[in-house]
């Protein structure tokens, strides 16, 4: 049965009088794998440090299985957290360093080294207990790393930043072991990274943090189809954004205009009326490029052309200086530099933004 693990309540936090968490509430459940994705300066760490008891909150609670533990000591939290750097004791072997924490509760050696026997072969590095840490490549010292701080079973696992330190191919190998690790152990994981990818391939949810605050939380699902804010939908699978007035609705159906021309979108079970402001993000590869003299539409330029990772990236530009990407699968199109063309989409692949105090 579910319950919940890990409670924020209000949580403030100022450096210097900047203000960098701004009364933010969180509640993770047992088990869960949920990351914190943000940019630089979001406050994503900050908010790691808090849970730890690395740093105190000018404000809030901080509750783990319904305790208050806001003012409690690192020690005294059944927390561990694995850092970008790793934190390898340099001077000590693998087995030494997975086995340290039990070392310090003053556990038998024969129970250490039969946990750390166990660790080494759930990280699969069994037959490493001797090796030194600048013996392993950087992805054998993060699951060192990793195995260190799981050998206590810590009711909570903060992971901050971990695989920013590894190369593309190896960190996208490491993501699906730390997530087969977490749904082996069931493990709570609070993750952080500001890897959109990262977070969207191995979260159950996403929180996504900006200027101090949670944006949004939601499952990978939520976060990318139905970004609520924005920033959302920008920072999250690089989503255009477009601006216009409601022109008229049909039951779910809502047809918007601005200076380029008139679009659609569904609702999704907000209410809109003739006349108002409206915000939409649009997925690139939803939309559509059309030439010719048809209706509808909004009319743009194209601007330039590019090609990575097997998509066509073709990017055109409004009246007002406003640039729009389209993507698609190929290599080329016939469409061209100064070309005119009508941007358009299908009404659910349009998601109004920024909707706060709509009904």
């Amino acid at each position: 049965m579910e319950h919940t693990i890990l409670k924020l309540e209000q949580i403030r936090k100022s450096f210097g009088g900047t203000p960098v968490l701004n009364g933010i509430d969180l509640e993770v459940e047992q088990g869960e794998f949920i990351t914190l994705l943000g940019s630089s300066g979001c406050g994503k760490t900050t908010t790691l440090r808090i849970i730890a008891g690395l740093e105190s909150p000018d404000e809030g609670r901080v509750l783990l299985e319904g305790k208050d533990m806001t003012g409690t000591e690192p020690n005294e939290r059944d927390v561990n957290t694995v850092f970008q750097n790793y934190a390898l004791f340099p001077h000590m072997n693998v087995e030494a360093n997975i086995g340290y924490g039990l070392k310090i509760r003053k556990r038998p050696k024969g129970e250490i080294r039969e946990e750390v026997r166990k660790m080494l072969s759930l990280v699969q590095l069994s037959g490493y207990e001797k090796r030194m840490p600048s013996e392993l490549s950087g992805g054998q010292r993060q699951r060192v790393a990793i195995a260190r701080a799981l050998i206590n079973r810590p009711k909570l696992l903060l992971l901050d930043e971990p695989l920013g330190a590894l190369d593309l191919q190896l960190r996208r190998q490491m993501q699906q072991e730390l997530k087969r690790l977490q749904k082996k152990l069931g493990i709570t994981f609070i993750y952080i990274t500001h890897d959109q990818e990262e977070a969207l391939n191995m979260s159950d949810r996403i929180a996504v943090m900006a200027d101090g605050r949670f944006q949004q939380i939601g499952t990978p699902s939520q976060v990318y189809d139905a970004p609520k804010t924005a920033y959302v939908a920008r920072f999250v699978g690089s989503a255009n954004i477009v601006c216009g007035t409601v022109k008229s609705v049909e039951g779910d159906l809502v047809t918007f205009q601005n200076g380029d021309g008139t679009g659609v979108f569904h609702s999704r079970g907000f209410s809109f009326s003739p006349g108002q402001p409206v915000t939409l993000a649009v997925r690139g590869e939803q939309a559509l490029l059309e030439q010719g003299n048809r209706e509808g539409g909004l009319l743009a330029t194209v601007k330039e052309k590019s090609f990575s990772g097997g998509m066509l990236r073709i990017a055109v530009e409004f009246s007002e200086g406003v640039e729009f990407i389209c993507s698609r699968h190929g290599i080329d199109s016939a469409l061209a530099p100064g070309d005119k063309v009508r941007v358009s989409w299908e009404a659910q692949n349009a998601c109004p933004v920024d909707l706060e105090g709509i009904s």
